[in-house]
């Protein structure tokens, strides 16, 4: 039971990793090439929005997983 917990934690911290990784990485790419490709400014906003939101996510899954293992051990 308990590693089937711990798999799952490890689990929730490896989405959380890949969604920060992922969101960043978008979120580089689109501040390059979004003024190339002539993105208006709106959004330009809506991504830097979306990359917040994706953060805060991933800051709550991971305090998810820190309030666990505390109460855990």
């Amino acid at each position: 039971m308990a590693a089937d917990h711990d798999r799952h934690n490890a689990r929730k911290g490896q989405t959380a990793a890949l969604v920060i990784a992922g969101s960043m990485l978008f979120w580089i790419v689109a501040n390059i090439f979004g003024p190339k490709w002539g993105l208006p400014i709106k959004y330009a906003f809506l991504i830097d929005f979306a990359v917040m939101a994706a953060m805060i996510w991933a800051l709550v899954v991971t305090y998810q997983i820190w309030r666990d293992r505390q109460n855990k051990g």
